[in-house]
């Protein structure tokens, strides 16, 4: 194995619902807070660093079920999403710092600016794509400065802040770790100006180390850095036939009419540039859905967002993660359907492959699990309900 260091490997809770089909609500699962517990003290007993919380009009609010969910973990760290026009800088500064405070320092910040229209339409939001970037530049300028200490006197073109402050700092200091992913030019600026880590979703390769180091040159002539994250599904089996398979059952009840009606909402409604690159890897075509060496972008016929996965064997998955590594990926952000039956496969299998140490198995820790390996109800999610931040 190659001398690269073991990634982060981060997991992914469907506040949305979960299942093992697309497309269709053919056993869906509910996102209840038992289920989504059972998949993050999984998460926290094999291992995984942390996970993602998305944001969306069909997602359980991420700020509520992660202080849900705080209590019953012990290392997971939780990454949350926030979207930059749904609440005030100051608001959203003492959410941040409450939640650090009750989490023992687990908490981290997904900034989310890019958004479903419909999405947008339901928070109030008018502004165009170029200006919701603009407001996330003055709300990080403001949110930044309040929870640093610093005088948060501000008065931009969409917010301001006068006579701010914060009476209870968080524990990370100077403020929880801003994550962030846009591939627009005032994405990047964004990205540049203001976050630790930067996130894309599943691309090959040579085009995703073109981006990063678009984002690398930019925040090099700010006098920054910043470090990088891939946010991507997997399906990962014993052999490489039995992965392919179960990525084609993933995607068996997914009809053509129904991956028109999504592309059409990628490619010609939606103004995200990063939606927009994941859609030109496959055209919306089934043939066209394996992208580069085990990377498969069959999701993104109808999931908006992380689009890709890996599919294959731990061995060949492994192998394609150390090649991101090698421009830079530090952690990984990973989901797979169902997910709770699926993080079994990928901390048992993929786990050794990576060098990762996980924990024992919770049958061995007398730990019960609501729905036994295989034996939850599925559970699917459509198109519009794959529509979450993340």
């Amino acid at each position: 194995m190659s001398n690269t260091r073991a990634p982060d490997l981060y997991w992914y809770l469907p506040t949305h619902g979960d299942g093992p089909y697309l497309g269709t609500d053919e056993r869906h699962r509910p996102a209840t807070l038992g289920y989504l517990s059972e998949i993050a003290r999984a998460a926290d007993r094999f291992g995984f660093k942390g996970v993602l919380l998305p944001t969306g009009t069909r997602c359980e609010d991420a700020w509520i079920i992660a202080a849900a969910l705080i209590p019953q973990t012990q290392r997971l760290r939780f990454l949350v999403a926030l979207r930059p026009g749904s609440g005030t800088p100051a608001l959203f500064a003492r959410h941040a710092a409450t939640l650090d405070r009750i989490s023992g320092g687990r908490v981290l910040v997904n900034v989310v600016t890019g958004a479903d229209p419909a999405d947008l339409a339901g928070d109030g939001n008018k502004l165009s794509h170029d200006e919701r970037y603009a407001q996330t530049d003055e709300f990080l300028t403001i949110w930044r400065r309040i929870l640093s200490g610093e005088p948060a006197d501000f008065e931009g073109k969409y917010l301001s802040a006068h006579g701010t402050d914060i009476s209870f700092a968080p524990v990370q200091r100077p403020y929880p770790p801003l994550w962030f992913g846009g591939s627009s030019d005032a994405g990047i600026e964004v990205a540049a100006k203001h976050i630790d880590v930067y996130l894309s979703w599943g691309e090959p390769v040579e085009q995703l180390k073109e981006k990063f180091d678009r984002v690398r040159a930019r925040a090099a002539a700010l006098g920054r850095s910043v470090r990088f994250g891939l946010r991507i599904n997997l399906i990962v089996r014993e052999t490489e036939e039995e992965a392919w398979a179960a990525a084609d059952r993933l995607i068996s009840r997914v009809t053509d009419d129904l991956v028109a009606e999504a592309q059409h909402q990628f490619t010609k409604v939606s103004e995200s540039v990063g939606q927009k690159r994941i859609s030109a890897l496959h055209q919306g075509r089934r043939d066209r859905l394996v992208v580069a060496p085990n990377l498969w972008a069959g999701l993104g016929l109808v999931r908006g967002g992380a689009g890709t996965a890996l599919v294959g064997s731990a061995e060949n998955v492994a192998a394609r993660i150390r090649e991101y590594q090698a421009i830079g990926v530090e952690t990984f952000i990973t989901s797979a359907y169902p997910h709770l039956e699926e993080i079994f496969n990928v901390s048992e299998l993929l786990f050794p492959a990576l060098g990762i140490e996980g924990e024992a198995a919770p049958a061995e820790q007398g730990w019960d699990l609501e729905f036994g390996r295989g034996g939850a109800p599925g559970a699917v999610v459509s198109a519009p309900r794959q529509q979450a931040a993340g």
